[in-house]
């Protein structure tokens, strides 16, 4: 009887550490284990494939690390500089992938990529976080004022991207080529310019002068944030930041290889999977958080993923392209922007009303779905 008794402790002992191993939100850090493998290959010159496929994984858990320290900075530092950390940082992975690219000189996978970002955050991650949380719930509700503020911005990044394809199309033929160029480098410039201090303004609206909209995330903040120090979550940060530079590296060198043994487009590779790479992290916190039917934090995220993209990363990238041999522009494909464009066109369809409904969820996924067919095939 007395060794049983002894024994049950330890058996539920083992099940809590299993269930916690095993957790929903711990699963992802599981793929740190592709960080040490992608070095091995690397270092023994294994098929691009290989290294393209490991890579993207290894980035994954890094993306969330660095999701994660810095929730926990903007919380011991205030909301302020709360903001610009997550304005930094929130789509850092996706930004160092980027300028790795931009290094190489593979300026229309970044600008796909840019592309990619916004109409999977837009109808990938909301898609999905509305499903997820529709089947739970009949019915999910959100602030109209706040959706209303984000979808208004991303008409804006829309209307960015739309006018220098307008431009390119309407001065063919009357200019020399080398004038066009010059005169869309800088048309784009002052388009990015324009985005960049809109997402300060942005930011000042979304943490000052209305920041009650927003006030429903405050809960869950406090819920992920407790715990670590200042100290813990720069190390963690920097950590993060210096392996995802090294696992981009190793990415981006095998982007091309990897698309010829694929028959994938370099176009394809940036809107699709660059993308989902880049934001898997916050992918999958704003399903997590639908399902709890907190569907204003789920919108936030999603949509300000995706504000912070043409925003920000999208002008930043620019400006650190100048660095380079070659600035890039902001003139996309017609049907990256139309793409973009219609993207903005559901979003505001389904938060016009305020509440969602799995059925919403599920044409959002089925316009990604549509739209990424059309990139696979695209030539």
């Amino acid at each position: 009887m007395t060794q049983k008794a002894v024994k049950k402790p330890q058996i539920v002992e083992k099940k809590g550490l299993a269930k916690e191993l095993f957790a929903t939100e711990n699963l992802l850090y599981w793929l740190l284990l592709f960080v040490p493998i992608s070095i091995v290959l690397e270092l023994q010159h294994a098929p691009k494939i290989w290294i393209f496929a490991t890579s993207s994984l290894a980035i994954l858990p890094l993306a969330g690390m660095m999701g994660k320290a810095t929730e926990h900075l903007s919380a011991k530092f205030g909301e302020g500089v709360g903001g610009l950390l997550n304005a930094t940082f929130g789509n850092a992975a996706e930004m160092i992938i980027a300028i790795m690219m931009l290094r190489e000189g593979l300026y229309e996978v970044v600008k796909a990529s840019i592309t990619g970002s916004i109409i999977g955050n837009v109808l990938l991650v909301l898609g999905l976080s509305i499903f997820a949380g529709g089947i739970k719930f009949d019915t999910q509700r959100f602030n109209r004022t706040a959706a209303s503020a984000g979808t208004t911005l991303l008409c804006l990044s829309a209307i960015g991207l739309v006018v220098p394809a307008i431009f390119h199309f309407l001065n063919q033929g009357s200019l020399s080529s080398s004038s066009i160029r010059t005169t869309e480098q800088e048309l784009s410039f002052e388009i990015a310019v324009v985005l960049f201090i809109s997402y300060i303004l942005s930011l000042l609206f979304s943490l000052k002068t209305h920041k009650h909209l927003y006030s429903g995330s405050g809960e869950d903040e406090e819920e992920h944030t407790h715990g670590w120090s200042k100290k813990r979550s720069i190390g963690m940060l920097l950590v993060a930041t210096a392996l995802v530079a090294l696992m981009s590296e190793f990415l981006v060198g095998a982007i091309e290889e990897t698309g010829k043994q694929l028959h994938l487009s370099e176009t394809f590779i940036g809107v699709i999977l660059v993308a989902i790479i880049g934001n898997a992290a916050e992918h999958s916190t704003a399903i997590l958080v639908a399902m709890k039917n907190k569907m204003d934090l789920a919108f936030n995220i999603a949509v300000g993923s995706s504000l912070q993209i043409a925003l920000f990363v999208a002008p930043v990238l620019l400006f650190i392209s100048y660095l380079f041999d070659r600035p890039m522009n902001l003139l996309f494909t017609p049907f990256e922007v139309l793409s973009v464009v219609l993207s903005v066109l559901i979003l505001n369809m389904v938060a016009s009303d305020g509440e969602s409904n799995w059925l919403e969820g599920v044409m959002m996924l089925a316009v990604y779905t549509i739209i990424a067919m059309a990139f696979y095939f695209l030539p």
